[in-house]
């Protein structure tokens, strides 16, 4: 048996603990794969006394980064500590070591990730993420390595597990979004502050790195339109039920023509579509390619063992890689200048609900207003006028961004209109 290949860790979470147990039960297989074994060299904490729920040799364990980063004994360093600054210096400092670098940091890597690919290309090392994006789903490779000789048209997914599991509370057992929210955190698929995954700032870093494996292109955060899902309301979920869609937090990823749009927003999917089905914390990404059509990846997003799982996976790849004198090689640089899609191209439907005058001509007047944008309307429900007003709620055919925001815009004029209550885009057969 050759020497064991030695790994050091930055940080010991809930990933970095996964990763510990995946070490130490899967050493059979990890040999039979590998030709030699793997072990954990060394750790870096913030307190070595403190109470884990896995047990580890103290030993092991550091306060010190450089026990991790200058020690000539380690070959891979894992980052699994989160945040960014600290950890961006550490894995620039591994990488000038010629260490190589597994991390699971979806905002380290969208931020920086084309900074600290560059760096582990000029040093010849490694930098693989696969368990940045949907925790044990095999998304990352599957695009860069099952699909690497297609081109991918869109990439649109679910890929935030906290937010689906509120929104499937909120659809399948009518609780508010407050309360959802509440059970998410007691359960802890939601952080004490929210913020990152209920505004889509998490589900916006983990598009900007699909789309940049996807696209060729040096897509970056600040070219995400974000919206979250604080404000939805349980009413226009109960309408979406009567039309037959269900709502979910969508990540898009678009390209036509080399103009990309890469946006997260809360999106009624038909029911018919693969991804309405996807319930709880779970995750899906949809990929449509030009040549494979359609395909989907599923699985846990979040996770201890799942995420370790990809994280492995990684290690094992940089190991291989080792063993073959061939790491570093694998960096492929953008291809593409990068141009957004223009409002004007940029095509689906939507759902509006409207409180309106009740009146005659009311709904003639919106009609004719939408007619002259040239949107049509596919669905209408209108419910019971209660003290003077009526809810309308449509659904246009496939229209332009562009003509829907002049739609919004204009309808503030009309004089039936009391108030524009939501609208939202629409996927699938509506």
């Amino acid at each position: 048996m050759e020497k064991d290949v030695s790994i050091g860790l930055l940080g010991l979470g809930v990933v970095g603990s996964g990763v510990i147990k995946i070490v130490e039960d899967h050493q059979e297989e990890l040999q039979h794969q590998l030709g030699r074994g793997v072990k954990v060299e060394k750790v870096l904490v913030r307190d070595i006394e403190k109470a884990r729920q896995i047990e580890i040799d103290h030993r092991l364990l550091t306060t010190n980064c450089e026990d991790v980063l200058a020690n000539p004994d380690i070959d891979v360093v894992v980052e699994v500590m989160g945040g960014v600054e600290n950890a961006r210096k550490y894995i620039l400092e591994a990488l000038q070591a010629k260490k190589h670098v597994v991390t699971a940091n979806k905002d380290l890597i969208a931020l920086h990730g084309p900074e600290l690919e560059e760096t582990a290309r000029q040093n010849g090392c490694d930098l693989f993420y696969e368990a940045s994006v949907g925790g044990g789903i095999p998304l990352l490779r599957g695009l860069s390595d099952g699909l690497v000789s297609d081109r991918i048209q869109q990439v649109m997914g679910i890929v935030n597990g906290t937010t689906n599991y509120i929104l499937t509370k909120m659809a399948k057992e009518g609780q508010s979004y407050e309360d959802a929210l509440q059970k998410a955190q007691e359960l802890g698929f939601a952080e004490a502050d929210p913020t990152a995954d209920v505004e889509g700032l998490d589900a916006a870093r983990k598009m900007v790195i699909l789309a940049r494996l996807s696209f060729f292109t040096n897509v970056e955060l600040e070219d995400v339109e974000v919206e979250g899902i604080s404000k939805l309301s349980l009413t226009d979920i109960e309408y979406g039920k009567k039309l037959d869609l269900t709502m979910k937090l969508i990540g898009f990823a678009n390209r036509h023509n080399n103009q990309i749009e890469v946006s997260v927003q809360p999106t009624f999917l038909s029911k018919s579509h693969p991804l309405a089905s996807v319930n709880d914390e779970y995750n899906a990404v949809y990929v449509n390619g030009e040549a494979v059509g359609e395909t989907m990846f599923y699985g846990p997003g979040a996770g201890s063992l799942p995420t370790a799982t990809a994280v492995m996976s990684d290690v094992v790849e940089a190991i291989k890689n080792m063993l073959l004198g061939v790491n570093g090689k694998k960096f492929v640089k953008p291809r593409f200048e990068k141009e957004l899609t223009p409002s004007d191209k940029r095509f689906s439907q939507f759902y509006l609900r409207l409180h309106v005058k009740d009146e005659i001509g009311a709904f003639a007047s919106i009609s004719d207003l939408f007619n002259r944008l040239d949107i049509s309307f596919e669905r209408i429900l209108q419910t019971p006028s209660e003290k003077g007003f009526a809810e309308i709620i449509v659904v246009t055919h496939k229209t332009s961004l562009e003509n829907f925001q002049n739609a919004m815009k204009k309808l503030d004029e009309l004089q039936v209109i009391d108030t524009v209550e939501s609208y939202f885009r629409v996927e699938g057969d509506a």
